[in-house]
């Protein structure tokens, strides 16, 4: 198993930040490596290992919510003001004035959101299978909820009886087993189908995730898992000690972010790169057509193969394709 380096703190925006740093110090712009859910920095540990052989400085925190990092008790304290505003701290701490910022998931849509509220302390941004989208129409919770039906799971984590919370806690090793694995082989591609406020999938989908936990038997699983023994223990162990209500809250701000976000320019003005994966359900390359018209400096790249868990499932890939994007671009 990949050693990560050693965890260090920063104190930023009001919380206790833990974070891995990695490489030369003297190498600028650093890449900033932002996880998604149900994750943590250690999702990382591949591209932390290969980008800092390469020589280049590379920083992966425990966002606010999860792992060695804070979990605030009010919900509102998980919104994209909080959460972008918590990386431009980690930059403050360690002296850094501008970095690369690389987002997986829903650190995606912190990636983006950082290159139009904090442009001054971004160089670059790369999306691993989020896309960037403009504001949606109208509530995105609605929206979802009128193409995915009440038992879809973003729409479920918005109950205030947090029923969902509950079968994640008390099933973490299950969670674990289920989610991290690779897709089946899928004898045709998926029909494009119209984004719907940030997802991608389609309505035909069953995205009762809590449901699908509560139900889920390893033993009758035909995908192959992702993580080593080892390397699952690493997930199990964090969050049977944090729990996963800190990453559950930042869906729970959706609407609250869509409000925020009225009258925010929602053109991306810096170097981007969009690493896509072939087999994602939930976010499909499809997900980034006309992506170009919100983001006039893009790359797109292709991953054949992968699942929703890219840089776990195709580690040296995308390591390799960062290096290459990021010599390309920054020298």
């Amino acid at each position: 198993m990949i050693e990560m380096p050693p965890l260090q703190f920063a104190d930023t925006n009001g919380i206790r930040m833990g974070f891995y740093e990695a490489g030369p110090k003297t190498d600028r712009p650093p890449v900033v490596l932002c996880h998604g859910w149900p994750e943590i920095a250690f999702s990382w540990r591949h591209q932390i290992k290969a980008l800092a052989e390469a020589g280049i400085r590379v920083i992966a925190p425990d966002q606010r919510g999860y792992g060695a990092t804070d979990r605030p008790e009010p919900v509102e304290a998980y919104d994209l003001i909080h959460l972008t505003g918590d990386l431009v701290g980690l930059l403050d701490h360690l002296k850094i004035d501008k970095a690369i910022f690389v987002g997986h998931d829903w650190g995606g849509f912190v990636v983006w959101q950082m290159a139009l509220r904090h442009r001054d302390r971004v160089a670059g941004v790369v999306g691993v299978n989020t896309p960037h989208y403009d504001r949606a129409p109208s509530d995105p919770i609605e929206l979802m909820r009128k193409r995915f039906g009440d038992q879809m799971y973003i729409v479920q984590f918005q109950n205030p009886a947090r029923e969902a919370d509950a079968i994640f806690n008390s099933r973490v090793e299950q969670t674990f087993d289920a989610f991290m694995r690779e897709p089946l082989p899928r004898k045709e591609a998926l029909p494009a189908e119209p984004v719907t406020a940030g997802v991608g999938a389609s309505p035909k989908l069953n995205l009762a995730f809590p449901q699908i936990i509560a139900a889920y038997d390893a033993k009758y699983d035909p995908r192959k898992p992702i993580l080593s023994t080892e390397e699952k223990q690493v997930f199990v162990d964090t969050f049977t000690k944090s729990g996963f209500t800190g990453g559950i809250n930042w869906y729970r701000n959706w609407t609250r972010n869509w409000e925020r976000a009225a009258g925010l320019d929602h053109t991306v003005r810096v170097p981007t790169l969009m690493i896509m994966a072939e087999n994602d359900a939930v976010l499909p390359p499809s997900a980034t057509d006309g992506m170009e018209r919100l983001v006039p400096d893009l790359e797109k790249y292709l991953v054949r193969g992968s699942g929703h868990w890219t840089q776990q499932e195709k580690p040296e890939e995308v390591s390799a394709k960062l290096i290459e994007w990021r010599r390309k671009r920054f020298g």
